[in-house]
């Protein structure tokens, strides 16, 4: 028997959609998240230091960088016939309205088992100065067909 699945070799490159959050979509996901902290809603709130941080203003939550990374992986594999296996990411520094962020994923490896193709990418989200925002690690699975 045959087995097929796309072939992506290390240094594949995967950019997805740029997303620019508003005050308005970040209040929608407070909404949706139910995590209605003062970082994400009140610039008063935000004129304030954090320790050594100060942000001056709101910020958006750090799992709209997650949702932007999913977005470009199920937009990347699913017409492949493919599923986002596991993805992991950490926050380098806030997003803030007005900013402009996009996601960006590398093929780092790819492992063949008895049911599928494995693909290993890191992932990054850098906004509109080219600052990294959130980095990552991804793996997604393209079936073999049978």
């Amino acid at each position: 028997m045959t087995h097929t699945a796309p072939q992506f070799d290390p240094g594949h490159r995967v950019t997805g959609t740029a997303f620019t959050p508003t005050r308005e979509s970040i209040r929608a996901f407070c909404e949706a998240s139910l995590d209605f902290n003062p970082l994400h809603l009140d610039d008063e709130y935000m004129q304030g230091s954090f320790g050594k941080t100060r942000f001056d203003g709101i910020i958006m939550h750090g799992m709209n960088n997650f949702g932007v990374i999913t977005k470009m992986l199920t937009d990347w594999v699913y017409p492949l016939g493919g599923m986002q296996r596991r993805l992991e990411t950490r926050w380098k520094q806030p997003v803030k309205p007005g900013d402009t962020i996009t996601p960006t994923a590398v093929v780092t490896g790819r492992r063949d088992t008895e049911g599928g193709r494995w693909v290993m990418l890191d992932v990054e989200v850098r906004n509109q100065r080219e600052e990294v925002v959130a980095t990552g690690e991804a793996m997604v699975e393209f079936p073999f067909a049978a």
